[in-house]
C-alpha cells in the first residue's frame, strides 16, 4: 500500500479506537507511532517524531492558559455564581411564557464566561432550573432539553478548553479565539431565547408552565441583584475586557482571573483550605489530561503530514472543482457524523489537520474556521449515541421520571438552532472575525 492509503487506515483506525473505547490519546499516539514506523521502515524516526512533539507541546508559553482557566471556572462553581446569576435572570423574565427556559439560557451564557465548560454548566442548571421548571409544571422535555441546550455555550463563549485545543492544533493566537467566540456565543443564546419564544407561542404544550404571581417582597432588591450579579461582571471585564483591549494575555488574563475568583470566594465564605485542595487537584488532573491531549494530536498531525495526506485530500477535492460551500457542506455532515460516534476534542483533534492545509489556501480564515469546527463539533453533544451534556443532565438530575430518551429528544430543538446558527456563520465568515479587525 502506498504511504496515504497507510495513512487513511490509520485514521479510520483511531476512529474505531476511540469508539471502542480506547482512551484518545493513546489512540492517537499508538496509531501514529505505527504509521510513521511502517511508512519510513525506521523505528528510530517515529521515536524522534514523538520526541518532537512532546518538546512543542510543553514548551508552548500558552499552554499555562489551561491551569488558569480551568482553576478559575472551578471556583467560580464551588463559589456558587451560577445559582446567583439564575437567580438574576429569572426574575428579569419571570412574567414572560416559556420566561425560566429564557433565563437557564442567559445565565447559562454569563456562567460560560468565566467557566468554559459545557459539563460545568449541565450539571449547576441540572440542579437549579430543571426543579424549578418541573414545580412550574413546564414540559419535561422542554426543562432538560433547554438546559441540554444552552450548556454548550461553555464551549463557544470564552474562555473555552475547545477553542484553546483548537488554536494549538491550527496553531493560532489563543487570545484571537477566544475574542472570535464572543460575537457567534452571544448569537447562538440570543436564538436560543427567539427559540423558545417560538415555541411558547406556536406550540404551548412543547413548552408547558405557568406564570407564577410574585409578591412584592418576594423579589430581589437592587441590592440582592448587584451583590449576586456584580461578581460575574467583574470576573468577565477582567478576563474578556482584559484581552480585548489587549491590556492583559490570555496567561495574564487567566491568572487574574483566577486570583479574582479566589477573592470572591473568599469573601463569600465558600472556600474552605480542603475544597481549595480540590481544586487544585482538579486542576492538576484536567490539565494533565489535555497536556496529554495536545502532545498526542500533535504527533498525530505530523504523522498525517508525513504520508502527505492532507495534500491528497487537497487534490481530490480541486479534481472534482468542489466549491467553497460544497467543501464547507462536507465539512459540516462529517462533523454531524463523527459527533453522534464521538467527544468535541477527538474530532476537533482528528478532522482539524486534514481539513486545514484545504482552508488556508483558499485565503480564509482559520480564527472563523476554528468557530465553524468548535459550533459543528459541539452538535455532537446533544446527538446520541454519545451526547455527553444529555448524559450529565440525566446523571445529575437522577429522576426516575426523566429518561434519557426524554433529554435527547428536548436537546432536538437546540441543536437545530446551532445549525441554523452555522450555516449563518459559514455564509457571513465576518461575523467571527469583525472584532479582531
Amino acid at each position: 500500500m502506498s504511504p496515504v492509503e497507510i495513512g487513511f487506515l490509520s485514521v479510520l483506525a483511531i476512529v474505531a479506537l476511540i469508539y471502542l473505547g480506547v482512551y484518545i490519546p493513546i489512540a492517537l499516539a499508538s496509531v501514529s507511532f505505527v504509521t510513521i514506523w511502517i511508512v519510513s521502515d525506521r523505528p528510530i524516526l517515529a521515536v524522534n517524531f514523538l520526541r518532537q512533539a512532546i518538546g512543542d507541546s510543553v514548551t508552548e508559553y500558552e499552554f499555562a492558559t489551561i491551569p488558569l482557566f480551568t482553576f478559575m471556572g472551578l471556583l467560580v462553581s464551588k463559589a456558587g455564581l451560577g445559582t446567583d446569576v439564575y437567580e438574576v435572570m429569572n426574575q428579569v423574565f419571570r412574567r414572560i411564557r416559556g420566561g425560566i427556559g429564557m433565563a437557564t439560557v442567559g445565565a447559562n451564557a454569563v456562567f460560560a464566561a468565566v467557566t468554559g465548560s459545557s459539563i460545568a454548566s449541565a450539571s449547576v442548571f441540572t440542579r437549579v432550573s430543571v426543579p424549578e421548571m418541573l414545580r412550574l409544571e413546564y414540559n419535561k422535555r422542554f426543562a432538560v432539553g433547554v438546559v441540554a441546550g444552552s450548556s454548550v455555550l461553555g464551549m463557544i463563549i470564552p474562555p473555552s478548553a475547545m477553542l484553546i485545543i483548537y488554536s494549538f492544533v491550527a496553531e493560532v493566537s489563543v487570545g484571537d479565539m477566544f475574542i472570535a467566540g464572543i460575537l457567534p456565543g452571544i448569537m447562538l443564546a440570543l436564538a436560543y431565547i427567539v427559540a423558545i419564544a417560538v415555541m411558547a407561542r406556536f406550540w404551548p404544550n412543547a413548552v408547558g408552565g405557568r406564570i407564577e404571581d410574585t409578591k412584592p417582597e418576594e423579589l430581589l432588591g437592587w441590592g440582592e441583584v448587584f451583590s449576586k450579579s456584580a461578581p460575574i461582571l467583574i470576573l468577565i471585564l477582567i478576563v474578556l475586557g482584559g484581552i480585548y483591549t489587549g491590556w492583559l494575555t490570555p496567561v495574564e488574563a487567566g491568572a487574574a482571573g483566577s486570583l479574582a475568583a479566589l477573592v470572591i470566594a473568599l469573601i463569600r465564605r465558600r472556600m474552605s483550605s480542603g475544597s481549595f485542595w480540590e481544586a487544585l487537584l482538579e486542576t492538576g488532573h484536567i490539565t494533565a489530561s489535555i497536556l496529554f491531549l495536545i502532545t498526542t494530536a500533535s504527533l498525530y498531525s505530523r504523522m498525517l503530514g508525513f504520508v502527505d495526506l492532507p495534500n491528497e485530500l487537497q487534490s481530490f477535492l480541486t479534481g472534482h472543482e468542489l466549491s467553497f460551500l460544497w467543501i464547507m457542506v462536507a465539512y459540516v455532515i462529517l462533523m454531524l457524523f463523527l459527533g453522534t460516534l464521538l467527544d468535541t476534542a477527538s474530532i476537533i483533534l482528528i478532522v482539524v489537520p486534514l481539513f486545514i492545509d484545504i482552508i488556508e489556501p483558499m485565503g480564509l480564515s482559520l480564527i472563523w474556521f476554528g468557530i465553524i469546527t468548535v459550533i459543528g463539533a459541539e452538535i455532537g453533544l446533544l446527538t446520541p449515541p454519545l451526547g455527553i451534556s444529555c448524559f450529565v443532565i440525566k446523571a445529575t438530575l437522577d429522576d426516575d421520571r426523566i429518561t434519557l430518551k426524554d433529554v435527547f429528544l428536548g436537546a432536538l430543538p437546540f441543536a437545530g438552532v446551532m445549525l441554523v446558527i452555522l450555516a449563518i456563520l459559514i455564509r457571513f465568515p465576518d461575523i467571527s472575525t469583525i472584532l479582531l479587525n
